[in-house]
């Protein structure tokens, strides 16, 4: 997946990094459903595959969207967690959500997730932005920096 940019339009921009479909998928897996595991986001729903979860996970980390790190309850995994980039597509993910639940055939259960984030206006979005602040940036944060 390329991100260079053709255009310095701001709509452009942000699709050429997060326009295809996984990307997004991804990182709602990340915000709503608290994978963080590479083997969890191949088991979502939509069957990506390993080559291309691994290209997408890449270019969100290069792109400063997600970050990685050595799991510390298992030598052997990696650990992928939002950075305030990828804690900021929030409200995109809401409203994408919201127009699918009223314009698609969305699950009830989801659709009223969305429905329910978007209906909380700013302060939801903020208060669901500070939980995934503390879930994600204080969690990636080494020892000395929690001071």
């Amino acid at each position: 997946m390329s991100t260079r940019e053709k255009s310095g339009c701001p709509i452009n921009l942000s699709l050429e990094l997060v326009g295809d479909r996984w990307t997004l998928l991804i990182i709602r897996d990340l915000v709503f459903a608290g994978k963080r595991h590479f083997r969890e986001f191949l088991q979502s729903d939509e069957g990506i595959s390993s080559r291309t979860l691994a290209e997408r996970l890449q270019t969100l980390q290069d792109e400063g969207i997600l970050t990685r790190s050595d799991d510390p309850t298992h030598g052997l995994r990696t650990v992928y967690r939002l950075t305030e980039a990828g804690i900021d597509l929030l409200p995109v993910l809401a409203t994408l959500g919201v127009w699918g639940s009223k314009h698609r055939k969305a699950d009830d259960k989801l659709a009223r997730i969305a429905e329910e984030l978007a209906a909380g206006g700013e302060a939801a979005l903020e208060q669901t932005k500070a939980a995934l602040r503390r879930e994600h940036l204080a969690a990636s944060r080494s020892p000395s920096d929690k001071r």
